[in-house]
Formats: C-alpha cells, structure tokens, sequence
C-alpha cells in the first residue's frame, strides 16, 4: 500500500513511524512533515489545509490511504473531497468535524444528548460578555469557539485574568475567527485524563487512557500551550472509571452524532475532568492527541494499518487492540520563546545519542532535514521524546536520560512530566 500522513507535527510523525512498521504499507509520504518523517518516506511540499493540492496528489500517485493528523484539514473537508473522488482517507467529515471545531457545536450536542460537562453561556459580543463576568462568580473559564491550536483556554482567577482573556479573544483577535464566539464555561477541580477511541460511527474500540500537560513550566505556570508532555496509562480509570467514560461519554457522543446526521468515522478524543460526581467532558477532539500520539503509539502492538482501513469500511468490530503494558512518558522540548514567537533554524544536536537508549523513541515536531542531513529546529514544540519502562518511575527516567542529551540553543521543557 501507498499512504500518505497530512500534517508535521509530533503526532504525524509517531503516525508516520507506526505505518511504516506495517508490513502491508510499500511506501510513505508526508505532507508536509518534517525533519522526523523525511527519515521515514517522502517529504510532499504541500500544507496540511491544501485540500485540492493534496488530493492531485494522491490521485496522480495513485495512494490507498491518507491519514489526517491535525483538525484544520478535517474541519476544511479533506476527507469529503477524498471520499467524493473515490480516496480512502481516515479521519471524519467537515459535519463531523465540527465536534471539535466548534465549542458551541460540542456543547449543544453534549445538551442535548446528556453527555456530563461543565455548565456554559455563549457570547459573541465583549461588553456582554464583560457585563456577565462582572455579575459572575470567579473561577471561570473561557474558550474561543473555534480552532486555536490547543491555546485558546483561559482559566480566569481574578477579574485582571479574565479581561485580558476577553481582550485577547474578542478584541485583539489573536486567534482570528475563532474568538467570534466565546464559551463562558464553570470551573471544574479534580483529575484530567484523556481517552481515545477509534469508532466507524457505530462501533467503538476504546484505546488506553493518558494524560497530557497544557501549562508550558513546571508546576503547572505558564501560558497554555499545545501540550509540554504526557504519560500513559494514567491509573485513575481503575475500577470501573473506562466503562464510565465509555457508557456516559464516548457512546452518547457518537450515537447522537449518527442521530443528528453527522456521522463520526475516525479518531474520538474525549479531554475529561474526574469529579466527584463523575467524569465530565472538557473537550471533544476528531484525531489522535498531540503529544497523548507519541505516548499511545509506541504502546500499541497492534499494527495500525488495518485498524484505520476499518474504520474506514465500516467492520471495526472485526478488529482487536493488543498493548504493550509498559507505561510511557513523553517530555516536549520546546523553543525559546513557545508559544510565542520562536527562532528557527537553530542546529540540533544528540538525537542520534538519544535515540539509541533501549526503548527511547524521538518524535520530530518543529524540526527541518537540511540537504546535508542536519536537523534544524522549526517551530515552537520541536521534539517529543518518549520512553517506555517497567514502571512509570522508569520510563520518565529513561525519557529524560533521552533530553538531557539532546542540546538546541534555548531549549525549555517541564521537569515534571509524570510525577
């Protein structure tokens, strides 16, 4: 088979490694990847969001299966032109998609089918939405409506917090037309855990759970970011907690998809608080985590290629899921300045050192393959490195064993992923 990853992220790159080790799969681009995924197939200067580009381009080299990595394709209908052109492409339609591109979408289907999550007010205007945060009891939260990359989250502790967020959202724009509308949600305290699933929009396979870290330092300070880390399994769904997710969550979401016309064939991320009264839902998400990807990935035995071709076809009730029981721990190396503005182009060195531990796997995210075979950073999150152990303890040793031999100019990353 021919398949073709989108996107040039961490996640696409774990994606990438994962199909590569498939036997079924003869050769593998990437579009655009990056400096990880060029070691694996073929680099495709084409972005993620040029969907007519990127279906020439399957069409012409005539590829079996695309897997979308990030939201932004799925949400501008990639898998709709796919699928109308006769491509197999993995991943959900732009009417299913709005499950995460839309926060409004995700809680009024989540109303309307009792789905737990944390109450919420809708607002399009900044002095309405002003007016109700003067009345409202803080703790808030506040999320731009649409797509933001993972950063556009603000949890409001004082009235100075949550007018800079409105400020930001509504009147600076600083993340375009996804601040139109804003979700005003309660505060919920307990335990984050995040649980995928693979559904073909009637049947689910559940995949072990992770947790992921939003704030970019240690201690959980710092601005929210796309994900600084994160383990897996997380231990806090024992006893009963994944039929819980599954029955009160991940079933009602896609059933009342299926219902409302939009069917869900893909990826189904559910971001959950654990509360006393039960798991609610924080946010929904239509594709693998990023980085949950690069802990879950190298945990899975089984290989991937006929669980997203399933899916796709509709039999993923013929298929079984084999795990690794190691935990994993995945540590973020970011760039200066994430995430901000950041520096590119900067040499990277170690990755060969690092990549060569037992069980240590070093995912590319905002990295470049110079024609001379240099790595270079190029974005703000620039690599994923993860490891697995017999414990968690070990696992997160052996992954920070891995960065503390990987060395760029203004390195950053947490030093508490998985405690």
């Amino acid at each position: 088979m021919k398949v073709l990853v989108v996107g040039s992220g961490g996640r696409e790159h774990a994606l990438a490694w994962k199909i590569a080790a498939s036997p079924l799969v003869s050769a593998l681009y990437c579009a655009p990847g990056n400096g990880g995924t060029a070691q694996l197939g073929d680099n495709v200067p084409i972005a993620a969001t040029d969907v007519q580009e990127l279906y020439k381009f399957a069409k012409q080299n005539r590829i079996d299966l695309t897997v979308v990595g990030p939201e932004a394709p799925l949400a501008a209908g990639l898998v709709d032109r796919f699928t109308a052109g006769g491509l197999k492409a993995y991943g959900p339609g732009a009417r299913a998609a709005r499950l995460e591109a839309s926060k409004v979408f995700a809680k009024q289907l989540m109303r309307r089918h009792t789905i737990p999550t944390a109450d919420h007010r809708v607002f399009t205007h900044p002095r309405e939405l002003r007016a109700h945060l003067q009345r409202a009891e803080l703790p808030l939260v506040l999320k731009a409506d649409g797509l933001a990359g993972g950063k556009g989250v603000f949890v409001c502790h004082t009235p100075e917090e949550a007018e800079a967020a409105v400020a930001a959202l509504m009147e600076r724009r600083v993340f375009g037309t996804a601040g139109e509308q804003v979700v005003v949600e309660e505060f919920l305290a307990g335990q984050e855990v995040s649980v995928h699933a693979l559904t073909d929009g009637r049947t689910l396979a559940v995949l072990e759970d992770a947790r992921d870290y939003k704030r970019l330092k240690t201690g959980d300070e710092g601005p929210n970011t796309g994900g600084m880390g994160a383990y897996s399994p997380t231990e806090l769904l024992q006893g009963g907690g994944f039929a819980a997710v599954e029955q009160q969550v991940l079933v009602p979401a896609v059933h009342g998809m299926r219902r409302e016309g939009c069917e869900l064939r893909g990826t189904l991320y559910a971001g959950l608080m654990l509360t006393p009264g039960g798991p609610r839902v924080l946010e929904f998400n239509v594709r693998f985590g990023d980085p949950e990807a690069q802990v879950l990935l190298p945990r899975l035995r089984s290989d991937l290629v006929p669980l997203l071709l399933a899916v796709i076809e509709g039999r993923l009730e013929e298929q079984q899921l084999d795990w690794d029981p190691r935990p994993a721990v995945t540590v973020v190396m970011a760039a200066a300045g994430y995430p901000g503005e950041v520096r590119r182009g900067l040499p990277i060195a170690g990755l060969a050192e690092a990549g060569a531990l037992p069980d240590v796997y070093v995912f590319h995210a905002g990295t470049r393959l110079e024609p001379g075979g240099e790595v270079r950073t190029d974005g703000g999150r620039v690599l994923a490195v993860t490891a697995l152990g017999p414990s968690r303890a070990a696992a997160r040793e052996r992954a920070y064993e891995a960065v503390r031999r990987i060395r760029f100019e203004g390195a950053i990353y947490r030093t508490d992923i998985g405690l």
